[in-house]
């Protein structure tokens, strides 16, 4: 995650074929849908989490080699590498039945202390599990996959992703879902920077499925990568785990696999694998998340403003 930065202070590669676990029906409560989903098995999830490179240059490869087992190969794997750049964005295609897009994005960079498990190899080895997950049943929405490279530098190749899209693709994209530092507690999401129709689909699932969702609001602490898309005003959400409680844990040697609770990350496997299915099964029009055909009662979230006792970047 990119952090603030303030002027002074104020306070093994996997043997065989990775497997997919259980496919589950989902009744939305009172909607008049239900939702099956699919999600990867938990020691193939975990493994992924556990390799965590210490070079950004091997993430990039390790990511790269995820993807192709999980079966995105050819020209749907590629390398979105600016010029002057050791790095590049990894960019995984999952085409659909329509050229609309759904991106999911998370920044495999990390800071210089610590080993950035956390912040971001949580968010960026998942990425092919989710792939895995969505290309198990033909989608209507294109997904696109990227790991980025940057983020800890000021959004840098977000932000040169979104300038070489260009109006007519970024036109395209009807959402895009950002994972960021996840595993350090249950998912939350960054509600006063994410869609309303996003949001809200986020809370009907997660009520739905049982599971904890809470809001907790960074923008006085750091930014992330979803933020050089809902610059461009497409419809954005970003989820995490990043508390007032873990947020010390960032950018520190204290960002080490140890820290990351297992069944919590796993859970947000679940839960992500099920939202993008919800998001896909949404209208394919102007806006995803239209919520027309869901209840009027409203489902209000928890939320918490992130203070930091002193500038730094997520």
């Amino acid at each position: 995650m990119n952090l603030l930065r303030y002027l002074r202070p104020t306070t093994k590669a996997l043997s065989g074929p990775p497997q997919l676990g259980l496919l589950l029906l989902l009744s939305l409560g009172t909607f008049a849908d239900s939702l099956r989903f699919t999600y990867v098995q938990r020691e193939v999830v975990l493994e992924r989490l556990h390799s965590c490179p210490s070079k950004d240059i091997d993430r990039e490869r390790q990511l790269q080699s995820y993807f192709a087992q999980a079966g995105c190969t050819g020209t749907a794997l590629t390398l979105d590498q600016p010029k002057h750049s050791a790095t590049g964005n990894v960019v995984c295609k999952l085409s659909g039945t329509t050229e609309q897009q759904i991106v999911v994005g998370a920044h495999f960079d990390h800071a210089e202390r610590g080993a950035g498990a956390a912040d971001n190899w949580s968010g960026a080895s998942l990425l092919p599990s989710l792939y895995q997950a969505l290309a198990a049943e033909p989608r209507k929405h294109t997904f696109v996959f990227i790991g980025f490279y940057g983020e800890e530098c000021g959004l840098v190749d977000s932000a040169h992703y979104v300038r070489e899209a260009g109006k007519e693709n970024l036109a395209l994209i009807k959402a895009m879902v950002n994972l960021d530092t996840l595993g350090l507690g249950p998912t939350n999401m960054w509600v006063s920077h994410a869609d309303p129709n996003l949001a809200k689909l986020a809370v009907a699932l997660a009520n739905a499925m049982k599971l904890p969702l809470s809001g907790v609001n960074v923008e006085r602490v750091g930014s992330t990568d979803s933020e050089s898309f809902r610059e461009k005003k497409v419809p954005t959400i970003a989820f995490s785990s990043i508390t007032q409680s873990t947020f010390p844990i960032l950018h520190t040697i204290k960002d080490q696999l140890s820290q990351i609770k297992e069944e919590d990350y796993y859970e947000s496997c679940k839960f992500l694998s099920a939202y993008l299915v919800y998001l896909d099964n949404s209208a394919t029009g102007t806006s995803v998340g239209s919520l027309e055909r869901q209840p009027q009662r409203h489902h209000p979230i928890p939320q918490v403003v992130l203070n930091n006792g002193y500038p730094q970047d997520l």
